[in-house]
């Protein structure tokens, strides 16, 4: 299909009215396949035979989830589908508060393999995660079991996450992996920052990926890149309550893929635990991460503005005596200003053995807001340069 043709079938669905056929388009409304939007029936088969239908439809087709509640079991839509496909929520998709009615303990709603998916709309993806927390002991135990992640995409290709809100996920919002040229725009993610390892988008083997114009709170980080991405851009998102933007954690399994190619700019934290943030384990496992920037950020009471730690340990049970052997390298920082709620404000912990390299600071300003002195940095085996005004004073 040329470009333009699929431009305009994703403007239409945006606008698109209840209706089975407009425009050679075709509308698969979920409620004429028996489901309800009461909160109450599940509602698991009718969505599933509703996409199904759209998928092999010869023409451009859409799911459509009208407005009400509907409760939803755990599901995956699989491609590949004949043409363009969009899945549009206008109501409220609700799951399970009862991890035993999950018959996934890694997914709630999954795509895969699909080609030109367009998932929008003003609705919001209820994961009821309030039930679960309590369950999500990972802060403490390294082998805690997997609670369910909202939204999981699988080798989505050439598609795009619009409008959408997604609410109180029982593990993270929504997750990218092995996908190829997706945008996520104007979307928002909210859970109380007290939630446990609720990450907002999470992004693993993955390339040519677009997020803009969101906003991101929850309680963890709110965008988390992991082994194998490469051109990755974040454009005008704000993040707080969580964990930040973090690159990582790195190295702590085998045969992990090297990372490369990460734009942040004009973003702005709020309260967050950390600002941009590289996180490798101190472990023997190698690889590289190289090629970012994080540029025009305005940071608000944040804990760790600017952070490199390459000796990431959460569970406290590391062996001190090894090194990390990711390699950190060709990272620029700036135009970075605002208030750190903690002395240290630029912090870069890099490894001994494979020291970081060519990390550039320009132009920072950055004041701490509590009493016992003003903001400073810390350097430790890291080789780079600092220019224009630095405030606090640069370690490089």
């Amino acid at each position: 299909m040329p470009s333009s043709r699929v431009l305009l079938f994703l403007m239409f669905l945006g606008f698109a009215v209840v209706t089975k056929v407009q425009g050679g388009i075709k509308i698969f409304d979920v409620t004429k396949y028996g489901a309800i939007g009461d909160g109450r029936i599940d509602n698991t088969k009718a969505f599933l035979r509703a996409w199904n239908d759209a998928c092999k439809w010869d023409g451009n087709s859409g799911v459509l989830i009208p407005r009400g509640t509907f409760l939803l079991g755990t599901v995956t839509f699989t491609g590949p589908c004949k043409k363009s496909t969009a899945f549009q929520i206008k109501g409220v998709i609700r799951a399970p508060s009862d991890l035993k009615r999950m018959s996934n303990p890694d997914q709630w709603i999954g795509f895969r393999y699909v080609d030109r998916l367009l998932v929008n709309g003003r609705g919001t993806v209820d994961g009821q995660g309030a039930s679960a927390w309590s369950f999500n002991s990972c802060a403490e135990d390294p082998n805690c079991p997997s609670l369910p992640i909202s939204m999981v995409f699988n080798f989505v290709t050439n598609s795009r996450i619009s409008g959408i809100t997604s609410v109180n996920s029982k593990n993270a919002h929504i997750s990218l992996y092995g996908c190829h040229k997706v945008s996520i725009d104007n979307i928002k993610i909210t859970a109380p920052y007290q939630s446990p390892n609720t990450d907002g988008i999470k992004i693993g083997d993955s390339k040519g990926i677009k997020i803009t114009h969101s906003s991101i709170g929850t309680g963890d980080d709110c965008i988390a890149l992991l082994s194998g991405s490469t051109n990755i851009n974040v454009t005008d998102v704000s993040c707080g309550p969580g964990h930040g933007i973090s690159v990582g954690s790195l190295g702590r399994y085998a045969n992990e893929r090297n990372v490369h190619g990460l734009a942040v700019r004009n973003c702005t934290f709020r309260g967050t635990t950390n600002g941009v943030r590289i996180k490798t384990w101190a472990s023997p496992q190698a690889n590289v991460a190289s090629g970012f920037t994080f540029e025009n950020i305005f940071m608000s009471n944040v804990e760790n503005p600017i952070v490199i730690d390459q000796m990431y340990c959460p569970h406290g049970s590391c062996n001190q005596k090894i090194t990390s052997n990711v390699q950190i390298k060709d990272v620029t920082y700036r135009n970075i200003w605002g208030t750190s709620s903690t002395k240290v404000a630029v912090n870069f912990q890099c490894s001994k053995t494979f020291p970081c390299e060519n990390i550039v600071l320009q132009d920072i300003y950055l004041v701490h807001n509590g009493r016992d002195g003003a903001a400073t940095s810390s350097c430790n085996f890291v080789d780079g340069d600092s220019y224009g005004n630095q405030k606090p004073p640069s370690c490089l």
